[in-house]
Parts: C-alpha cells; sequence; structure tokens
C-alpha cells in the first residue's frame, strides 16, 4: 500500500469509524438518553473506559505524548 492510500484509509476511518463504541453505544446511549438522564453516564455505563487498570501512568504519558489519548474510547 502506497503511503497516499494510506493516508486515504486512515482518513476514512477518522471520519467513519467501525468500532462498537460508534456502531453500537453510542446510538444505545442517544436513545435512552432521550427517555431522559444524561447521556455520558448512560454512555459510560455502556461503554467504560478500556484502559483501566492495565497501563499505568508512565504508559498513558506516554500513549498521550505520541498523540493517542486513551481516555477516549476506541
Amino acid at each position: 500500500m502506497s503511503p497516499a492510500e494510506l493516508d486515504v484509509w486512515r482518513e476514512f476511518f477518522r471520519l467513519y469509524p467501525f468500532d462498537d463504541h460508534h456502531r453500537y453505544h453510542r446510538p444505545a446511549a442517544l436513545a435512552s438518553a432521550s427517555m431522559g438522564g444524561d447521556f455520558q453516564k448512560k454512555l459510560d455505563f455502556l461503554s467504560p473506559p478500556v484502559f483501566g487498570d492495565q497501563y499505568s501512568e508512565a504508559d498513558i504519558a506516554t500513549m498521550r505524548a505520541l498523540g493517542f489519548d486513551p481516555s477516549t474510547r476506541p
């Protein structure tokens, strides 16, 4: 795959992610919140943070330095 094609795929997946968070959890939280309640609390219940206790503070700092935010969901 050429670098140009890789960039196109990166942009595509940034715009249209295929993960459970975007396909299932956000729509379910939106539907649930429309009946009352806090959207973010419902989303946190449906899709808890994936990093939990598996990474140390140093790991998280390194990921953030490399441009990843482990506090966001996939």
